[in-house]
Order: C-alpha cells, then structure tokens, then sequence
C-alpha cells in the first residue's frame, strides 16, 4: 500500500491466518482498490449482496464506490482481506454523528465464506475502534443472515439482539472482556496450529531443485523422504532430469498434474522467488525453504526475504525458514523427513524447534545416540514466517507430543510466547537452551531499575513465570529432556541418593543442595530397615552407600526401601563398577527398583554403563556425572513446584486516582511532545495518586525556602535536588540526609546551587523516615516484553549487589510473595538476628499496585523508586523518578496477526 494513501492507517496491515489454517493479507482500504471493490462485488452471489445492501444492486454506482473506498480512519474505517492480489472480504465502521456508537457492516466473497474472515476481520476492527473512542457497534442484519449473526456472538461479546421491521437490530459493547479475549485467543490458536498441521502433515510433498548427485541437499532431501516411506507422493523437480532417486521427475511445479500440499525448496537464493511465485500458482499450502542466502548476509538479502514472506502470505501460504534444514514428523500416518540430516529420527514423543540448521544435525544425531525419539522437529532457520509460538500452538494439543525441547536465538512475540509457554507448562513441559545470553548488559542505563533490568534477566522471568525449564547447554538440555519423557514429576524437594561409592554421593548431595533440592536425614525408620541387611560399613544416612561390594540384591533392595519412604520425593542412584563383570547385574537392579515404583522419579548416574536402562517398558535415564543427575531432577523439581502454585489474583486498585495520574501525565507530555523525566514534585505527585505510601516531599526554589519547609516539617530532614535530569543523585551530590536545623540546611542548598547551576531545578525536604530495610522496586519499559516490575536490595549499592526479581506485568499478589522471597537479602525483612520485622505485606502491595500502574499508564517507561524504606509499620518511597514517553498504538499487541 502506498504511503501516501495510507494515511495513518498504515500501522493496522499485516498477514493473519483463517480458521482452516491459510493465510491472507489485511489492510485498510484505500481510493486505489476501487477496481477490486467492483471485481468483488461482480463474484458475489445475488443471496450476498441482498444481505449486504438489503436491494438487488447488480452494479455500484460510482458514487456508492467512492463511498466505500474513502475512508478518514478515524469515524470511517474500512479494511481488506486480500488473497492472490483479489480483495475476498471487507469490514468497515461508520460513526454515528455526535455519537460513540458505530455501525459496522461486512462482506465476504462467497468461495471464501466459512473460514472465519467476518470474525477476523471483526476484532481488527473492534481494536481500532477503541483507539477512536468508540465503544459500541451497531449493526442491521436480515434474519435469515444467520452467518454475520454468528460473527457476532462467536466472538464473545454481549450481544444484544432486537427485531424490527423485518430486520434483526445488534448491539454490543466492544471494551475487551474475559470471554471476548478468551475466544480470539482460542481462535488464534487454532488457525496456528492447523496452518502448522498444513506444513507437518501433509499429503504430498514435492522437492523443488531435486539433485540426481548424492551428497548434494536436494538430492538427500529426497533419498530422506524415501528412506522414511512418506505416506504419499513425493515429486522431484528438476528441469535436466526425468529421475531423481529412482523417482519420475518434473521439470516445474507447473507440470504436476496432481495436487501438492508441501514444497521443499533447495535451489540458489536467486531462484527462490520465481518458485515461490510457482507455488502460488499450483495451489501448494505450504513451503519449507531450505535455501540460504538471505536475511543472514545483509540488506539485500532481508529484502529478498520480507518480499519472500509477502507473496507466500499474500497467496494463503505459510514458510518455514529460509536457511533451514528442514521438517520431522515421525507419526505413522505422515513419516514425513524433509530434512538432508544423515541421522534419521528415531519415533517418539518429544517435539523439537532448532533456530539454527547446523545445530539442528547434531540435535538428531544426539536424540538418536541417547534413544530419545521425536514425534516432530522443525528447523526454522531465519523464522521469517514460522516461529516457535507456531509451533507451540501446534504441540499444545498434538496427542503425539509430550515434551517440547527449543533451542532459541530470539523471540518472535515474547507476550504471546509468555502466554502460550504458561498454558501448555501446565501439562506438557517445555525446556529451552537461549542463544545470545552474552550481550545481556550491554545497553547503558539511564536509572538503577534500568540497570538491573538486563535483556537477559528479562528471558530469565518470562520462562520463571511461563514455566519454562532454562538450562543452558544443549547437553543439558538433553539430560533434563530425558528425565521429563522417561520419569513422573516429584511430589517435592526431598531427595535421597543411594549407591555403592561415598565420593560420587557426597557430589551428588552437594549438588543437589546447592540446585535448591533437600537431602534430609532418612528416618529412624528407614535406617533400621537399611541397616537390617547391609553391612557395618555402610552409610545409612543421606546419601546412603552400600560400598563397593555391595550386591545387586542389595542395591535394589536399598532402593525400594527409600522410594517406600513418604518423606522421600525422589532418588538418584550411583553406581560405580568396582569389579568386572558385575555391571549388567547391578543396572538391572536399578531398572527393577524403578519399575517396581513408578509414581517417583529415579535418576541413575553410572560412570560407566548404558546411556539408558530398562526394565519391560520402564526407562530409567541414565548419566554420566552426577551433577547432570541432579540438574535434571532440579529442573523436574521447579516444574513441579511452579504447577502447585496458586495462581493468585490481582486486587482491586484501591486509592488509584486514575484521573489524577492521568492529568499528571497527559499535562506533562502536553508540554514534552518527547516525553523526559518529570519533576521531582510532579513524580511525587503521581505516585502517591496511584496509592503508593510516599515520604511527604516539599518543593523549594531557594535556601531560605527550603528552610521554611525544614522547619515546617521539623528536623531532621533530608534535602534532595529536584532537577529532572539529576537521575543518579547520590554521585552528583544532590542529596543530603539527617541535616539537624536551618543552618546546615541552608548551607546544604547554597553548595548544591553552586555547584550544581541550573541542573538543580531547586529542591525537594523531606522529614527523615524512620530507619529499615532499604529496597529498590520500580518500573521499566522492555520494548519486546513490555512494562515489568522489579523488586530488590536498594540504595547506593542496588546495582553493585544485584539482588534483583522481576515480573511482567501483570503482577499479582502471589506473584508479589515470590519476588520477594526470592531475594538472597529477603531475611532482612523477615527479621534477620531478632531484628524487628518489616511489613511484608505493604512491601507486597507496594509490587502489585506498581503492576497495575504500569498497565494503567503504557506511557511509564521507568519509575525508579529508590530507596523504599521498609520498616515494621508499612514501606515508604523516599526518592522517586520518573521517566514518560508518548505512548503509541501497538497493534501487534492487541491483534492476532503475523509479525
């Protein structure tokens, strides 16, 4: 779309996928697409255009066609869905004059009905009319128009319906609700995942630059397919050849005669677009492009990439890669390995995303050599189109999937990764290696709650809240892989280690306390039971060795009595071969131990043995070391742990003046079009309007002024610079606390204008708070992330510590309790060597009431309370900075639509 005609319309186009998971083009309508217009309205059925205009029309008039192609954007609106070049659908609003009612109308070519674009096309619209002030559509509709009527209801407002003259009146209210962003959301999922099902599942698959020489890509990719038995055609294209593989070749997809859901691309970069073009024109549904030689080398190459992206889109297609090696599925209705990996996958029940190909071959290679199978991977390369929250909306409910492994470089919609991540964790989970973990602190940061908010320490909270299992190598990411397949989760902490070697148990129990897992004393009972049968120099305690010589009959038995335990949440066993001959006994005992108890998890460490051992159809994963051993029954243990938690709830906003902070920041940016730092009184000022306890703040402009305010408020007081722009007072010299009367104040404020000129802006006294935990909590803005919440050690050494939480918002009260008890300083407030306690609970409300500022106001991009004074009757900011920008429309995170 031109600029020119885009007007400020531009920022609502993008690509969206239909309910049977294609995909098409929406935008706002613009002059230009009247011959589209009239080219739509001469393929609807004379039934459609009766229930559009309520009249036969055969034609539009030229006057009713410039009307519905001219829109301002802002009272008119009108968008398009856009296939293959042709306008299939449009929705539009009108205002009703002096009004905040809109009327809303749609139209959708009849080929194309039942895929779900009124509904689409309805939430674009409903997002765009709130951002104009509207509240309510209104609509006519024919009673016989049952199909707008379901638009209408299916997604999930109150729908109010009365009849009239033979026509049905709709109403509804369009603010967000409960159920209306529960239904897109359930909608979007499933599009996603049947547009994935599209690439994962096909019938057909033809290999676009089929090589007859082995060893080339196209020439594996095929053998691959073959050597699989695909359950279905697969087609070589080769324009020099008429067989690849001992298969029939084409010289295009045009030649074809019969239907192809999935093309795998492996020709040159410069190729790929007049087959893509190919594509489009034979109806393939999907595309895997195998090619590289784009977004990875530069400009030119992101731009052969966006326009990559565009046509297969704007042609109902979805694309994995470019620069990918290819797509998995092992089910046995599909055995599709559209992959050149020399391994070939073994079937199981774990789905795979790589971002990088290279990796990829040696994730296959690895899963082969520990047996663990996968039921899907997909390499997605550049993820131009296809990302990991495709993919998970795919695994969330893929019956052949039971653990998701990612391996990540970055992310596509965190906020929407956030929310898929936290509803599958819940029942599937999902472990993940983030790539580019080195560049975390490296922007430079304008306030302490910007220094502590690392890019990292953001990924770091989103997978904590999502229940996402972090690990940071892929060998661990292997080793936790394999314990969520092969083992149940942990009721809890506790854990007991028993083996045949003191050194590998006393590593193994270091370890494990240092992952935050419990290794208790084992109960009189349990070390009666043990000593009955094992000998006098065995260790029954925790960890528990039976030494060198102890038999299989013994290991086992130790093993059974411990998982018996009720205070016992787990076991690792450790085996050493101290004699030959005695391995295959020993680990068959630990296989017979586990299978025996099946509802808790047995990780064995073997420092020499199998890579996995089993009994029947139970699996015990083994490893090498025993810290791997427990890394993955650490990671169980905090999945476990994360799906116990109460979800908690956000209270209601008690003592948040919304008007009030409104007008402080609509008038502050009314006067800074670029938005700053607010004034030290106007920060005060806003968050004490949103409830938040602060330290009474009295502005002064000279000395004798702020004597004035000393005196008036009594001594001591603390005496602050109140410039804007004095961000790290402490360093600049700016703030002076205990000053015991007028003449140090006095003297306090000359020095500070003396050498601090106009950047002073004047000051701010304040009584001094009474003493307590100082603590750092504030707001800052993460462009990918949005707004997030941080808690931790304050005052002049709040970076030097980092002893930080953070939190996307929202934040509620269970999510406060955990920031907090989370810091390594949290004793403190909890009255560290019989110090008198602080207030927890205001320290809690004090997190949730900035969460729902920081939703309240988009336009905070950092608040920086510091220090709060925690003390045992409530928690008090005593400084305060805030930092706005304007806040603009951001689509991308309210409409369910493609990056």
């Amino acid at each position: 779309m031109p600029p020119s005609e885009a007007g400020d319309g531009a920022i609502w186009e993008g690509d969206v996928v239909l309910a049977d998971g294609a995909t098409v083009h929406v935008r706002p309508i613009h002059p230009s697409d009247a011959p589209l217009i009239e080219d739509l309205h001469h393929r609807l059925s004379p039934e459609t255009i009766y229930r559009r205009f309520f009249t036969p029309k055969p034609e539009l008039d030229p006057e009713l066609l410039t009307h519905l192609v001219t829109v301002d954007y802002v009272d008119r609106m009108a968008l398009v869905a856009l296939l293959g070049g042709r306008i299939i659908a449009v929705a539009r609003y009108d205002r009703m004059a002096g009004s905040t009612d809109a009327e809303v109308a749609f139209v959708v070519d009849d080929a194309h009905q039942g895929r779900g674009l009124g509904t689409l096309l309805l939430e674009h619209l409903v997002v765009i009319a709130r951002t104009r002030g509207i509240t309510r559509f209104i609509a006519e509709t024919l009673p016989e128009n049952q199909a707008m009527l379901h638009v209408f209801l299916g997604a999930g407002f109150e729908v109010t319906r009365r009849f009239d003259g033979g026509v049905v009146d709709v109403a509804f209210p369009i603010a967000p609700t409960a159920a209306s962003e529960r239904a897109a959301d359930d909608r979007d999922r499933a599009s996603v995942a049947r547009s994935m099902a599209r690439l994962l599942r096909p019938r057909s698959v033809a290999v676009v630059g089929a090589s007859r020489e082995p060893g080339t890509v196209g020439h594996e990719l095929v053998r691959n397919l073959l050597a699989a038995r695909f359950q279905g055609p697969v087609v070589p294209i080769n324009p020099r050849a008429t067989h690849v593989a001992g298969v029939y070749a084409f010289g295009s997809l045009t030649d074809v005669p019969t239907p192809i859901d999935l093309a795998v691309i492996a020709v040159p970069a410069a190729a790929v677009e007049d087959v893509v073009q190919q594509c489009a024109a034979k109806g393939v549904a999907g595309l895997v492009v195998i090619s590289a030689g784009f977004a990875e080398t530069g400009a030119a190459g992101r731009d052969a990439e966006r326009r990559l992206v565009e046509l297969a889109r704007g042609n109902g297609m979805r694309m994995i890669g470019p620069n990918c090696m290819g797509v998995v599925n092992t089910h046995p209705d599909v055995q599709l390995n559209a992959t050149f990996a020399p391994t070939s996958p073994v079937p199981g029940r774990v789905g795979f995303l790589s971002q990088s190909g290279a990796l990829g071959i040696a994730v296959l290679a690895e899963a082969d050599a520990r047996g663990l199978g996968v039921s899907t991977f997909v390499s997605v390369g550049n993820k131009a189109d296809v990302s990991s929250n495709d993919l998970l909306s795919y695994w969330e409910d893929d019956p052949h999937t039971d653990v998701i492994l990612l391996y990540l470089e970055s992310f596509g919609n965190p906020r929407k990764f956030a929310r898929l991540a936290r509803q599958i964790a819940r029942r599937k989970p999902i472990v993940a290696v983030k790539g580019g973990r080195s560049s975390a602190g490296a922007r430079a940061a304008s306030s302490h709650t910007a220094a502590l908010t690392s890019p990292d320490a953001v990924v770091d909270a989103l997978f904590g809240q999502a229940g996402v299992s972090r690990v940071d190598t892929l060998e661990q990411l292997f080793d936790v892989a394999q314990a969520f397949v092969h083992q149940p989760l942990p009721a809890g902490p506790r854990v007991a280690i028993v083996g045949n070697a003191g050194g590998p148990g006393i590593l193994a129990s270091d370890a494990a306390e240092r992952a935050g897992l419990v290794v208790p004393a084992l109960s009189t009972a349990t070390q009666e039971r043990l000593r009955s049968f094992l000998p006098a120099a065995a260790a029954v305690g925790n960890p528990i060795d039976i030494v060198a010589s102890g038999s299989p009959a013994a290991l086992e038995e130790a093993l059974s009595i411990v998982l018996d335990d009720p205070e016992i949440d787990a076991v690792i066993a450790v085996y050493v071969p101290p004699l030959p001959g005695r391995d295959e006994e020993m680990v068959a005992a630990i296989a017979r131990a586990a299978a025996a108890h099946p509802s808790k998890p047995l990780l064995a460490n073997l420092l020499a043995g199998p890579a996995a051992i089993e009994h029947e159809s139970y699996r015990v994963p083994v490893y090498r070391f025993p810290e791997s051993a427990v890394l993955a029954l650490a990671r169980m243990t905090q999945l476990a742990a994360w799906r116990r938690r109460p979800p908690g709830s956000v209270p209601p906003a008690e003592g948040l003046d919304s008007t009030a902070v409104r007008t402080v920041i609509d008038g502050f940016l009314a006067a800074h079009a670029d938005g700053g730092w607010l004034p030290a009184a106007d920060a005060f000022t806003l968050v004490g309007r949103a409830g938040i306890t602060v330290a009474a703040a009295l502005p002064a402009a000279s000395a004798e002024e702020a004597v004035e305010r000393a005196d008036a408020v009594g001594y001591p007081v603390a005496v602050k610079g109140a410039g804007a722009e004095l961000v790290h007072k402490t360093e600049l010299g700016a703030v002076r606390l205990g000053l015991a009367d007028a003449g140090q104040v006095r003297a306090t404020v000359e020095d500070m204008q003396r050498r601090l000129g106009d950047r002073l802006g004047g000051v701010v006294v304040q009584p001094m708070v009474p003493a307590g935990v100082e603590l750092i909590a504030g707001i800052t803005h993460d462009e990918s992330f949005g707004p997030l919440v941080l808690i931790g050690a304050g005052g002049i050494t709040a970076e030097l510590l980092g002893d930080r939480a953070l939190h996307l918002c929202p934040v509620t009260d269970e999510d406060a309790r955990r920031m907090i008890r989370s810091l390594r300083s949290a004793p403190l407030l909890f009255g560290y060597r019989g110090a008198e306690p602080a207030d927890v609970a205001a320290v809690e409300a004090l997190l949730v009431r900035l969460g729902q500022l920081a939703e309240l106001a988009p336009e905070i991009v950092e608040l920086d309370a510091n220090p709060v004074i925690a003390g045992p009757t409530g928690a008090v900011t005593v400084d305060i900075k805030v930092r706005l920008e304007p806040d603009v429309p951001h689509p991308e995170r309210a409409l369910r639509r493609l990056r």
